[in-house]
Order: C-alpha cells, then structure tokens, then sequence
C-alpha cells in the first residue's frame, strides 16, 4: 500500500511540475527560449508542456538557475526561470537530517557553503527520482562540481545503486582514508541502512 501510495505522490507530484511551468511563464521571450533550448518544450492549445522525450532522456542538459533552498545534504531547491525545482544531487547519498543520524546536519550545511544563493549549472538527463525530484548535478559559481565536493569533504557516499561513476567511489576511498566528515566516525551507517 505505501509503495502505490509513493507512486501517487510521484505522479502527482510530476503533475504539479507541469502545471507550474505553464502558469509561472511569463511569456517573455526569454522565458520561453530558457525552457525550450533545454527541454522540448511542446505547445498544446495555450498551454506548454515540458516532456522528455527517449531520445532526449539520454542527453544531458545544462540549466542556469539560482540555489534558492536547501532541504538537506543531497537535496535543494532552485529556481529556474519562475520555476522552482527540487534537486536531487546525482551520484551520492548523504546522512539522513530527519531522525538526526550523525552528520545530517552536518552534511546540509556543508551543502549550503558550497551553493546556497547562488547561480548555478546543473547537469541532468532530465530524469526524476520517486519522490518527483529532478535528478543532476551542481556546478557551482566557481564551476567546481559540488556533488564530487560533498563527497571529497566526507558528507556523502557514492550512491552506488544509482551511480557506476567510480571518480565517486575513488573520493569516498580518500576521505575514509583521511577520515574527513563522517568518516571521523568509528562506526558510520549508510543513509540506505539508517533509513
């Protein structure tokens, strides 16, 4: 039941992400180019719609969008254009805030020193999680690849279910080395076995 319940939100969630778009464009033409040189943007009657086609899911896009809140280590919301979207940051999983598993906090912190407020890049494929987040990764203002950086720091595993980038697994290897973060802890749970 909580699993068909999850893919109800997921659905509806998506939805919500639709209507969004076409209520929060402003119909300026700036707006307009913004979405549809990094989505398809398809016109239906007077509403737009953004959809992701097969062929489209398997390039990468690059949004320019502004950092405008962060949920925790691994997820944060942006604002792109008039729209704002939740971000969940590719290729790691950080320790969970709510239930307060060590270093939760920790890890959304040190996600906000690198970005919050800022413009930003975000690489995606366009592909959500879900819980109807978009799915990418953070270049910040200084173009340093911030979902590489929360790992470097020791707030973050590589996300290996998801992820079979070993740059990843490489710099979870050399933080638990130096026991940087939360690798400072004798005994670290993974946010998967904390859930």
């Amino acid at each position: 039941m909580g699993k068909l319940i999850k893919e109800i939100g997921k659905y509806i969630t998506i939805v919500i992400l639709l209507a969004l778009i076409s209520s929060c464009r402003d119909n300026t033409p700036k707006n307009e180019t913004l979405l549809s040189e990094n989505f398809n943007l398809k016109n239906h009657g007077k509403e737009n719609f953004v959809s992701f086609s097969e062929s489209d899911s398997t390039k990468m896009k690059h949004l320019q969008a502004k950092i405008i809140r962060i949920l925790d280590g691994d997820t944060a919301e942006i604002l792109y254009g008039q729209l704002p979207i939740k971000l969940r940051l590719e290729h790691i999983d950080c320790p969970e805030k709510r239930g307060k598993q060590p270093f939760g906090n920790r890890a959304k912190i040190a996600l906000s020193d690198l970005c919050f407020g800022q413009m930003v890049s975000v690489s995606s494929d366009g592909k959500f999680d879900r819980n109807g987040r978009l799915i990418g990764v953070i270049f910040n203002k200084d173009s340093l690849n911030v979902n590489k950086e929360m790992v470097r720091l020791g707030m973050a595993w590589h996300f290996k279910k998801y992820s079979d980038d070993m740059s990843y697994d490489a710099l979870e290897r050399e933080a638990r080395a130096a026991k940087v973060g939360l690798w400072s802890d004798p005994n670290p749970i993974a946010p998967w076995d904390y859930r």
